[in-house]
């Protein structure tokens, strides 16, 4: 799929006291190893660890407050419409509070494959797809060292296919369709801090 925008991008778009608030907060809720597809809530941290090795090593809490999709959802919705998408969605998920330390990273992937979710006990899940995801990046670049973040731009009419995302700035905020690829390469040194949000709706026609 060609697509006239990739991404959508804010340069600072929350300032510095908003965003150690929200680091504030993450830190103080329950921390888990982050996963990637599959099924893997029975699994114990060691476990989930081993499956992902290769893949993913990060860890994650969730944030399932007003407040936060307050601030997030007018971005969203700004960026979908300027980049031309005009996705439909109807729900956000509880949005992830991402935290990569020291050789910390998360290799190329989609947040979402076009297969539908499976969850009848879910009915704002059930039978749709993730498609847009929005990234908060609440780390100053001085805080970290690695930890770039990468979008593997497929059929750009450009012809790059790597697209080096401008981390500098303590709360940009990035809004792409969820099947574009991405990474984040290890963190060498300090700790980078993010919020990830999906917004979901029924399956592309």
């Amino acid at each position: 799929m060609i697509l006239n925008y990739s991404y959508y991008f804010w340069n600072q778009a929350l300032n510095a006291e908003l965003c150690n608030k929200i680091i504030n907060h993450g830190n103080s809720l329950k921390e888990e190893v982050g996963k990637t597809g599959g099924n893997v809530k029975d699994l114990t941290d060691d476990e989930k660890k081993k499956l992902l090795t290769g893949h993913r090593n990060s860890n994650v809490a969730w944030i399932n407050e007003q407040w936060l999709y307050d601030i997030l959802n007018p971005y969203v919705a700004e960026a979908n419409k300027k980049a031309g998408w005009n996705y439909e969605y109807d729900f956000v998920e509880p949005i992830q509070f991402t935290k990569y330390k020291l050789n910390q990273y998360y290799n190329w992937h989609c947040d979402s494959d076009f297969q539908v979710m499976d969850r009848p006990n879910e009915p704002n899940l059930h039978g749709k797809i993730r498609k847009l995801s929005a990234i908060v990046l609440l780390s100053d670049r001085s805080d970290y060292v690695g930890g770039d973040l990468k979008f593997d731009i497929r059929n750009n009419p450009e012809g790059c296919n790597i697209i080096n995302v401008n981390e500098t700035t303590k709360g940009s905020i990035i809004v792409f369709p969820s099947f574009i690829w991405h990474k984040v390469y290890p963190v060498t040194w300090g700790n980078r801090y993010s919020l990830v949000a999906w917004y979901i709706g029924r399956p592309f026609k």
